[in-house]
């Protein structure tokens, strides 16, 4: 399951990055990689959209089994 939550984790930081851009400088940096223009979309950047969308799914769903998996193993406690 941990390899799942660092996918998940590293699926948001895409998606929240490529929102960043979006808004600061008008880049859709998905689009971008795979060759498009702002706005345009194909199979495999609407891919990558679906993954971040069901990433923060996850996270929200799992957000409780998440912190139990990785304060075990830490030692790190939360509330």
């Amino acid at each position: 399951m941990k390899k799942l939550d660092i996918l998940a984790a590293g699926l948001l930081v895409v998606g929240g990055v490529n929102w960043g851009l979006v808004s600061v400088a008008n880049l859709d940096l998905v689009a971008r990689t795979f060759g498009l223009d702002f706005g345009e979309s194909n199979s495999a950047s609407k891919a990558v959209y679906g993954l971040v969308g069901l990433a923060a799914l996850y996270q929200i769903a799992q957000n409780g089994g998440i912190r139990r998996r990785w304060s075990q193993d830490t030692g790190i406690r939360t509330a």
